[in-house]
């Protein structure tokens, strides 16, 4: 079952390069845990997920690249290429030189329009490729104008056309103090859309990956290179696949410890169905040992409530509307998307 990556915008294509890197390191590690054949089978199943082969035996990530300018794309493909050991396919990589900074209405309802049907045609070249789809993993900022704009519209396509596929985005909550000063607004369009048209979101704060590489990591001078090698790891972690000796997948209940206390979970939901493990004796990377812990909790709660508020209370002042309503939003858009995310919150609260 295979993978169709969409990488979109800056942060999308620098996260999206690590994520492959990390996938191709760690299956080609040679694995003293689990037996040869395991390792063999384990190689398999992440070269039909994540890569096809192509020319002089060089895989080539499933994935199309998509940003306003050719610079961080063209930077990407490059740094694949030179690796000697993937790259990127050869006609996957989709450039627009000309932007709006970072207004969310532009990507979504200027650049997304304009050149949906070449983006749409990448995408379906990728598919046509696989064997077997499995579905689409889109990585994208939440902050940044365009390219979370952008990755809302063509999330919205791959609902459409492709709806019996899963739809998964990793979005990058932003650092709390602000990246861009209408990060707010690009926010709760980004999270309110995505919610209609996605099968999951997963999320990652900068503010605590950054916190990673300080505490845990003792990196003094961090940078955003540092930020996205962890974020790859943890992805790769939940994305590999894992196997019994038998080479078949091993699939787990009931769990140990204190995961099996039914007060973690909603009411409705029986224990049983509320927490599943995979579990390989193959170590991921060059770590003996590792685990991955992917939750849907009131984690977010609090991060989402802020970000909410703070968006309103920019609304209410009618703070930088005109940059969004010139590209075709309106107001009433803004409303839609306070009273689904409020919805959210209520929900959430009430777990």
């Amino acid at each position: 079952m295979s993978v169709v990556t969409v990488q979109l915008g800056q942060c999308g294509n620098q996260i999206g390069f690590e994520v492959f890197d990390a996938l191709y390191t760690d299956s080609h590690c040679p694995q003293g845990l689990c037996s040869k054949r395991e390792n063999e089978a384990y190689q398999a199943s992440c070269k039909e997920r994540f890569f096809s082969e192509e020319e002089n035996g060089v895989p080539s990530a499933r994935a199309i690249l998509v940003d306003m300018e050719p610079k961080v794309t063209n930077q990407t493909l490059s740094k694949a290429a030179q690796s000697g050991r993937w790259k990127y396919g050869q006609h996957s990589c989709f450039c627009q030189k000309q932007g709006s900074g970072n207004n969310w209405a532009y990507g979504y309802s200027v650049h997304g329009p304009r050149h949906e049907e070449s983006i749409m045609n990448l995408i379906q070249k990728e598919v046509e490729k696989c064997d077997s789809l499995s579905g689409f993993f889109i990585i994208m900022s939440m902050a940044g104008g365009t390219g979370s704009g952008l990755g809302a519209f063509v999330t919205q396509n791959l609902q459409d056309q492709y709806s019996n596929s899963l739809k998964m985005n990793h979005i990058i909550w932003p650092y709390e103090t602000g990246e861009v000063i209408v990060q707010n607004y690009n926010s709760i369009l980004t999270l309110s859309h995505l919610y209609r048209s996605s099968d999951a979101l997963l999320v990652h704060e900068n503010d605590a990956v950054h916190k990673i590489c300080a505490k845990l990591m003792n990196i003094k001078q961090i940078s955003f290179s540092d930020i996205n090698q962890v974020l790859a790891h943890q992805l790769g972690s939940v994305f590999q696949p894992t196997y019994s000796v038998e080479g078949s997948c091993h699939y787990r209940r009931n769990p140990l410890g204190g995961f099996k206390d039914p007060a973690l979970y909603t009411s409705w939901l029986k224990p049983i169905n509320a927490f599943n493990v995979w579990k390989t004796q193959r170590a991921f990377s060059k770590y003996e040992k590792s685990a991955a812990l992917v939750s849907n909790s009131q984690f977010l709660l609090k991060p989402l409530d802020t970000i909410v508020g703070k968006a309103w209370n920019m609304f209410a002042s009618k703070a930088y509307i005109h940059q969004y309503t010139k590209f075709g939003l309106e107001e009433e858009d803004f409303l839609d998307s306070f009273t689904l995310l409020e919805q959210v919150v209520a929900s959430y609260c009430n777990l």
